[in-house]
């Protein structure tokens, strides 16, 4: 029925359809003003604003950047954030280059977005808190009156649990690493299905499906209901633009497959593994990698090779079983017992 169709045109139950699609088109238009910290933008509109998560040392408020794009017509609310840990700045990139090409006059529905969580450990380029030395990915929920780390999760997590969905793009520190997105639930719980198809959506082309640690914002948002996957864009020091298009085109993806806008995905087969195995070196020196991130292995490859400073070869490692040789040390040289390398196993496809 079209908007403004009187009663009369639709003959014996005029009353029940005509009113039911009249409050479907008025409910479609619904859409409220949407607040996040001192952001607030009206249906149709964005804004950008700050988050205060508690005092610095001189006793002056420290806030996070927060951005508010509030679409024109309702749906569902997607919450993303950045930096959690404070030297990972590809999920920075991805946001620098999504957030301006949003028209919220286009778009269904709610984005939150936190530009960067951990800021403390940001400022100082640091992957933990530097106040308290921990890992914000590892306090979720969080407390409001905890450490600081603790405080932090407690606020970003507030506007997490608004949401529907929730992207919280990582990397792989300052190593290197392939372009994936982790699935942290475990395969037990009950939305573990719904965030396989999220990080398939996503489509970064390999999925690491283990159970996370307790604490991580992948791990409490599905215990809340909400589907939530850890994308890991590689990894770099500074921005790496190859892994910072793989997170733009999957959070587009993300924002076309759940109606936020117009437009369609064709999922792709994704690689998953469902564990790890790390490699280190059995003597000190330097490294000399003999696979590339990515490659498939089996037993019996060599990984890496230890010289000494001048070339002679001290000791070759293997893979000990079949997998993807999924992330290095950045840095070649080495102490013996020092971490190198990592392979992905258990590998399947979906």
């Amino acid at each position: 029925m079209a908007f403004g169709s009187s009663p009369d045109d639709y003959g014996q139950i005029p009353t029940i359809l005509y009113w039911t699609e009249l409050l479907k088109s008025v409910h479609l238009s619904l859409q409220v003003m949407t607040r996040l910290g001192t952001a607030r933008a009206d249906p149709g509109e964005m804004d950008t604003g700050e988050l205060a998560i508690g005092e610095a040392r001189d006793g002056s408020t420290v806030s996070l950047p927060v951005a508010v794009i509030n679409g024109a017509r309702t749906g569902n609310t997607l919450y993303m954030q950045a930096a959690s840990d404070g030297d990972e700045l590809n999920g920075v990139g991805v946001l620098q280059r999504v957030i301006p090409r949003l028209d919220p006059r286009e778009l269904s529905g709610t984005i939150l977005v936190v530009g960067v969580a951990n800021y403390h450990a940001f400022q100082r380029g640091e992957h933990r808190n530097p106040i308290d030395d921990t890992k914000l990915n590892r306090a979720y929920p969080g407390d409001e009156n905890g450490t600081s780390t603790e405080r932090i999760a407690a606020k970003t997590f507030g506007a997490a649990s608004r949401a529907d969905l929730i992207l919280d793009l990582h990397q792989g520190s300052t190593s290197r690493m392939i372009n994936e997105v982790r699935v942290r639930c475990g395969r037990r719980h009950r939305l573990h299905e719904q965030c396989l198809q999220l990080a398939k959506v996503f489509g970064c082309g390999h999925v690491l499906d283990q159970k996370g640690p307790d604490g991580q914002l992948a791990r409490v948002g599905p215990d809340e209901g909400i589907p939530t996957i850890d994308p890991e864009l590689g990894g770099a020091v500074g921005f790496d633009e190859e892994s910072i298009q793989y997170g733009v085109e999957g959070v587009f993806n993300v924002l076309r497959q759940y109606d936020f806008l117009d437009g369609s995905v064709e999922t792709q087969p994704q690689t998953r593994a469902n564990g790890f195995e790390q490699y280190g070196s059995p003597v000190g020196g330097i490294v000399d990698f003999q696979a590339e991130l990515g490659d498939s292995v089996t037993p019996g490859t060599t990984l890496f090779t230890v010289t000494d400073v001048f070339g002679t070869v001290k000791a070759e490692v293997t893979a000990d079983t079949s997998g993807i040789f999924w992330r290095t040390r950045r840095r070649p040289p080495v102490a013996s017992g020092e971490y190198v390398c990592s392979v992905g196993t258990d590998v399947d496809s979906y």
